[in-house]
Formats: structure tokens, C-alpha cells, sequence
């Protein structure tokens, strides 16, 4: 791939400022806010179903996390996917530990099923859970025995390229490396720092972020590579800045000055696109 594509969608979400509808977790809904506004875009937070189909009549795209589920929550989500995909808004569904509880598991099929988001993204055991695979879910976080490797990369973007094509849409699974597929073409993506996992919410970032991208660029395929490289780069920056006395809270810092300062050229010069099948 092409990755000054990659640079020009980052560059096209600075030059058109999409709002996006976040109804995402409230553990991480501040970074979440903080990444959106970092990559140049305008967040809008709210879950209330009364308040949700008027909120994302008025945005570009809509994220759907399903990261502290509710009733409310759910209700909410419903409404604002019925009204976005009535309007043809891009929207992106996180299925946060899909896998570990009934009601997750359920909450993220059927929204798959119902709303058709342009973008499913999640890690391995998340989206293994979705496609009716076995997995081993450790909660909200990816099983060892399902992390996409040196080793079984093949394998494991053939697997993500089958539910991209089953889904009809783009499939984004994060991780060590990160693989993306449109059913058609499929990128493994090596940007990142393991220190990524030791805050919570980069996914929830993410998943935030990801519907900027697709408002802002055509091919939805480009945009979330972009999307998942510009996270991965902007970890692996906000790691060359570690100091000897810094922790995960200054590498939280790190990571939205990072994104805050990210440019298209950089993105280009600096994305690890691997094209996979």
C-alpha cells in the first residue's frame, strides 16, 4: 500500500474537522474525547437514548463501544446506529471483551447484524468470539493463544480477510501486529510499542478516532490502515520520549501530544505496511 494514501487521509481529517459521535466507555471516554480532537477532528459524547438520534444527526460518523454496557447504553447505541445508517454515516463498532460475558457477546453480534458498521474493530479474541471461532478471552484483553504473530500471520489474516468478506465490511484486529482487511485486500500493520498496553483505553482511542478517517478519505480499506498506524506511530513516539522517572501516565501524555503532532508526511514516512494477501 502506498502509505503517502495513508498520509493524505490524516492530512483530509485535518482539512474537513469531521464530528464524530462517540457512545463509548466512561473509563476511557476523556482520552477518547482528547484523541478525536488531537487528530484534528470534534468529538460529541452522549449515550442518552432520547438525546443520541438528534446528536448523530448532526455528525459525520458514529462510534459504537461497547466497553461498560448498560441498558441505557444499549438503548442508546440502537438509536444512534438506526439513525446513522438511515443517513449513510460511517460508523465503527468496538466489541470490548465480546466473549467474556453473554451480554456483551450478544450486545456486539447484534449490532453487527443489524446496523452493518462500516468498520469492526477489536483484538483477536474479540473479533474470533464475533466470527464463531473458539477464543480465550482474558476480559477486555486479547488471549495469548489468539495474538497474530511472526509465526501465524498467514493464518491469521486469512481468518480476518474471511469475516471481512462474511461481514461485508473492513475488519481491523490490534495487536502486536495489527492486521486490516476489506475482504479484498489485506494489510499487516507493525507500528506500536508494548507500552500501549499498559494504559488503558489506546483501543478505545482507536475505535474513536477510526470514524474520523472514514468521513475523510473514500476507501474505507486506506482510511483504517491509516487510522490503526497512526495510533501504532504515535505510541512508538510517545515511547522514544520515556525517561528514566516516567511511567504510563506521562506515556498517556505522550501518546496524545504524539497524535496532537502528527502530520500527513509523517504518517507517510513512518507507517510499517505490510501487504499480506
Amino acid at each position: 500500500m502506498n502509505t503517502e494514501e495513508l498520509g493524505a487521509c490524516l492530512d483530509n481529517v485535518r482539512k474537513t474537522s469531521p464530528l464524530v459521535h462517540c457512545i463509548t466507555n466512561y473509563v476511557t471516554v476523556n482520552d477518547c474525547a482528547n484523541a478525536v480532537l488531537a487528530i484534528g477532528a470534534s468529538p460529541i459524547m452522549s449515550d442518552e437514548p432520547d438525546d443520541v438520534e438528534d446528536i448523530t444527526s448532526i455528525c459525520n460518523g458514529l462510534d459504537l463501544n461497547i466497553g461498560t454496557l448498560n441498558r441505557r447504553s444499549i438503548e442508546g447505541m440502537n438509536h444512534a446506529a438506526a439513525k446513522a445508517a438511515s443517513l449513510g454515516h460511517a460508523i465503527v463498532l468496538d466489541p470490548v471483551g465480546a466473549g467474556a460475558s453473554k451480554l456483551r457477546t450478544e450486545t456486539a453480534q447484534q449490532l453487527l447484524d443489524t446496523y452493518h458498521p462500516q468498520l469492526v474493530r477489536g483484538n483477536m479474541s474479540e473479533i474470533r468470539t464475533l466470527g464463531g471461532a473458539s477464543s480465550s478471552t482474558r476480559g477486555v484483553d486479547a488471549s495469548a493463544a489468539d495474538v497474530a504473530t511472526g509465526e501465524n500471520l498467514a493464518e491469521a489474516a486469512a481468518f480476518v480477510k474471511s469475516l471481512a468478506v462474511a461481514w461485508k465490511c473492513t475488519v481491523a484486529v490490534t495487536g502486536a501486529i495489527d492486521i486490516v482487511s476489506d475482504g479484498m485486500r489485506t494489510c499487516a500493520i507493525r507500528n506500536g510499542v508494548s507500552m500501549m498496553g499498559r494504559i488503558t483505553g489506546t483501543g478505545c482511542m482507536l475505535s474513536a478516532i477510526a470514524p474520523a478517517f472514514l468521513v475523510a478519505h473514500d476507501d474505507a480499506l486506506e482510511a483504517a490502515v491509516a487510522a490503526v498506524a497512526a495510533m501504532g506511530l504515535a505510541g512508538q513516539i510517545a515511547g522514544g520520549r520515556m525517561g528514566e522517572l516516567d511511567g504510563n501516565g506521562s506515556f498517556r501524555t505522550y501518546l496524545l501530544d504524539a497524535l496532537y503532532n502528527m502530520t500527513g508526511e509523517k504518517l507517510a514516512a513512518g507507517a510499517l505496511v505490510q501487504k499480506v494477501a
